[in-house]
């Protein structure tokens, strides 16, 4: 594998699962209920609703859930597979559809989890250096976090003003990530055609 295809692939994955990043996201915050006046929620909708308008046509919601967003994602991580083994090197009609599948809930697993992992580090860092201050980032991070955030503190309540629960939802993340990705990855590894795309997860 040349480096002229590695920073290609690189590049198509980087740019790819970041529009699926916000799709995802587009799902979550409807189903939390989250600030849609939020500047960074209102650049989501933005940039996921082009697409989405004509998949609601055909897919409709259930129990109120966004359902076009999450077929919307998995579309978009199934094209991406296909297109970064090409680049790879291998031929789209070889790869087994089923075995495209398995890596596409994979990467799309592997995005939300990082995404939550990090969002987590953010957090607890904001909340050390700067507690209480306001941006719409953290602001919405905190949204997206604190239904999770709520169930710890039900079970393991803020110990001397310290909240642990963001600590132990990460770890959950964590060992959750290393426990379905990585067999997700395990399984879709039958198909040799999709190393080249599951080296990006």
């Amino acid at each position: 594998m040349d480096t002229l295809q590695m920073v290609l692939g690189l590049i198509i994955w980087f740019v790819g699962e970041l529009y699926v990043l916000a799709v995802l996201l587009r799902f979550i915050l409807q189903l939390i209920k989250a600030d849609f006046y939020n500047p960074i929620s209102q650049a989501v909708v933005k940039a996921t609703t082009p697409p989405l308008i004509p998949l609601r046509r055909f897919i409709p919601s259930i129990a109120g859930s966004d359902t076009a967003s999450l077929v919307l994602a998995l579309l978009v991580q199934i094209v991406l597979v296909y297109l970064i083994s090409l680049i790879g090197g291998v031929s789209p009609l070889s790869l087994h559809f089923g075995m495209v599948i398995v890596a596409s809930i994979a990467g799309l697993l592997g995005i939300l989890l990082n995404f939550y992992m990090f969002a987590g580090i953010i957090i607890a860092i904001a909340s050390f250096i700067a507690p209480g201050s306001y941006s719409p980032a953290l602001m919405l991070l905190n949204q997206l976090f604190e239904p999770m955030s709520k169930r710890i503190r039900q079970v393991i309540p803020p110990l001397g003003g310290l909240d642990f629960s963001i600590m132990v939802v990460f770890l959950g993340i964590y060992v959750l990530k290393l426990v379905t990705v990585n067999a997700l990855k395990g399984i879709a590894l039958a198909d040799i055609g999709l190393r080249f795309f599951l080296s990006y997860i």
